[in-house]
């Protein structure tokens, strides 16, 4: 046959298939658009020229490989789809006389129609509308906008050498499915599976166990450390669970609402257990599929926005002034000449200093032991839970009342203490070898921005300027280099933001100079708020882009694997439809039957998905805050609202692909 004829032969076969042919092309454009995109953006040479830049290279570098496994197995697991409904087809190709050699060359030419197609225009759409993202990323960001258009070789060879890869892979598969079929099983193979279900209990209890302790881990997990590496194993039993659940335990439920007879023989309830008892076993892979996807769609899309939006107040909570220097500097003449020189440029520049705050602090790691601070490095298990660890941090009075304006006195045995998480309910503290009666808990601290960002509890304790000095001796003694002296000195400012650009500059001068003046380098660092917004927002844009381009494909690849699954039941139910009729069933009850089936079957996986992420937030929760984001308030709004907004989603996707559905039924 001339290759003419291939060619003639495959653009029919698309044409004629378009119903199930058209939204997986679109799909693969789509996908492959998805993937140019964050290509380009992470290699963009404008993001070196912006704070953060970096930071948003390297997670949307992370990002394509992401997208490469997912598009991998999405087109893989659709194109199985494609093969199947077309089975009976290539059955008659075959009993009509062709050639298996000749229906993979006709695959061949399909496959190479599609990949011209799809990769074309998914660049083409690609390329067009990449400076736009980049200006919507640049917009996000907060930063300044750069001139010119952007487009690189590298990055194209890269996702036509990717996605040809796919479509060979795909092909291949496609192929060996025909080459291993006879044309009577190839005549079938879109009505497999017409045997009622096998009543797998084994794997129905084995599903629930998995499902049960993916929750009991994300639910009763507390040390935030070991919260990463639970994520992943947690995960893993809830997918695994999920796929056993649906393709086993939903049959086992099934088949017990069979063996109840007053439930069962009831003219409605008959034909929808029967009729969900087929489709749960034709359809279970693909509604787990479909739970799978909404809950990574809402576990990014709540995460990501959470991080985007609190960023503002992960900033606030980091750093508590504009402008700090933590110096572990022990001469205190060289943290005076350093401070003064940063109030003299404030001065002369007329950049306004409120809030100053400067104290010296003794800090180590300890564990609470009934009202005793153990501080033996000994008897601190390295690899114990981190949440039964500590943070003190030690203050002198006199420092105390200098930066908070006040006047407090203190008695030798007492202290005021500062929890920034766990409440010290004890009335005694015990440190070393001393005890302090708590005269007072206050509630907040000048300059605690530094632990509020940690993931144990931190306590700052107020002691008299004598005692100090002795638990500063004594720490000394038996921590040595575990003990840590800090001055903190901060302040706040209204200047503009390029006053406080400039002023940070120069900071990092002053402490240079200073440094070198006296023979060493400054122990110690500079915080300014303006100059970490930028990079705060560089992570945290990125992992939103991040975010909003996985979610897009993983509502994507949702939207197409309901579309598909409306098509196969639709094909299925309308033989059953005619025969329901000729049994003596109206056509309105036989309509109320199958919309009852498929509303119960099409909710099944929000319902649930919407269940593993109620047991996911205590987890997630923990996961956000190793990287500072800490309110729990606001990440639970984000979560209620995405589930929201994508519940809303699925609707309007039920919606159009019913009419899908329903126009075949009615044929």
């Amino acid at each position: 046959m001339k290759y003419g004829f291939y060619t003639k032969l495959a653009l029919t076969n698309i044409r004629k298939n378009r119903r199930i042919y058209v939204p997986y092309i679109l799909t693969c454009i789509l996908t492959i658009m998805m993937d140019y995109l964050v290509r380009s953006l992470s290699v963009n040479p404008g993001l070196e020229d912006m704070y953060g830049g970096s930071s948003i290279a390297l997670t949307l570098g992370l990002g394509t490989r992401v997208i490469a496994l997912f598009a991998f197995i999405f087109l893989f697991y659709t194109n199985s789809f494609l093969i199947k409904r077309r089975k009976k087809e290539f059955g008659m190709f075959n009993i009509l006389g062709m050639e298996k050699k000749h229906l993979g060359r006709m695959l061949l030419t399909e496959t190479i129609l599609v990949t011209v197609m799809s990769i074309g225009l998914g660049l083409g759409f690609g390329i067009l509308l990449d400076k736009a993202m980049f200006l919507l990323m640049c917009k996000v960001v907060g930063t300044k906008i750069s001139l010119g258009f952007f487009v690189s070789g590298s990055v194209i060879w890269s996702t036509v050498r990717l996605f040809c890869a796919i479509y060979l892979v795909i092909y291949l598969k496609s192929v060996y499915t025909i080459r291993i079929s006879s044309p009577i099983e190839l005549l079938r193979g879109s009505s497999e599976g017409e045997r009622e279900p096998k009543t797998k209990a084994l794997y129905a209890f084995l599903g629930a166990a998995l499902l049960g302790t993916g929750y009991g881990l994300a639910i009763t997990i507390r040390d935030p450390i070991a919260s990463i590496g639970v994520f992943f194993v947690a995960v893993i039993l809830v997918v695994i669970g999920t796929y056993l659940l649906f393709t086993a335990g939903s049959i086992v439920i099934l088949k017990l609402l069979k063996k109840n007879r007053k439930f069962y023989y009831q003219p409605r309830n008959f034909i929808s257990v029967s009729g969900m008892l087929y489709r749960m076993k034709q359809n279970a892979v693909g509604l787990a599929n479909i739970c799978i996807l909404s809950t990574m769609v809402l576990v990014m899309l709540s995460s990501t926005t959470s991080l985007m939006f609190g960023m503002e107040d992960m900033l606030n909570v980091r750093y508590s002034n504009d402008f700090a220097v933590r110096s572990r500097e022990p001469d205190v003449e060289q943290n005076d000449k350093i401070f003064q020189k940063i109030e003299e440029y404030c001065q002369n520049a007329c950049i306004p200093v409120e809030h100053k705050v400067r104290y010296k602090s003794l800090s180590f790691i300890a564990e609470e032991k009934g009202g005793w601070f153990e501080t033996d490095s000994q008897a601190i298990d390295v690899k114990g839970d981190v949440s039964e660890r500590c943070s003190l941090f030690l203050v002198p009075l006199s420092d105390y009342n200098a930066s908070s304006e006040e006047a407090r006195t203190l008695e030798g045995n007492e202290a005021l203490l500062f929890s920034n998480y766990e409440a010290y309910k004890e009335p005694v503290l015990g440190i070393f070898d001393k005890k302090y009666q708590i005269a007072e808990y206050l509630d907040d601290f000048l300059g605690n921005s530094a632990s509020d960002m940690n993931i144990i509890t931190s306590y700052y304790v107020v002691v008299t300027d004598e005692e100090f000095g002795k638990l500063e001796e004594i720490s000394g003694k038996e921590l040595g280099e575990l003990g840590t002296v800090q001055t903190y000195y901060g302040f706040d400012t209204s200047a503009s933001k390029k006053e406080q650009e400039a002023l940070a500059e120069r900071i990092l001068n002053i402490i240079v100079e200073v440094g070198e003046e006296y023979e060493g380098n400054f122990s110690g660092y500079m915080e300014a708020r303006v100059s970490e917004r930028q990079e705060f927002m560089g992570i945290y844009g990125g992992l939103f882009f991040l975010g909003l381009f996985l979610g897009t494909l993983f509502i994507m690849a949702t939207v197409l694997i309901i579309y598909y699954k409306q098509i196969a039941e639709g094909y299925e139910d309308r033989e059953r439809f005619e025969i329901m009729q000729k049994v003596g069933m109206t056509q309105n009850e036989v309509k109320g039957t199958i919309r009852s089936q498929v509303l119960t079957v099409f909710f099944l996986p929000i319902i649930v998905a919407g269940i593993h992420i109620m047991a996911a937030f205590p987890l997630i929760r923990l996961l956000l805050a190793v990287i500072g984001m800490v309110n729990a308030k606001l990440y639970l709004l984000c979560t209620l609202t995405a589930f929201l907004a994508f519940t809303v989603l699925y609707v309007i996707i039920y919606s159009l692909t019913a009419r899908t559905y329903y126009k075949i039924v009615r044929r």
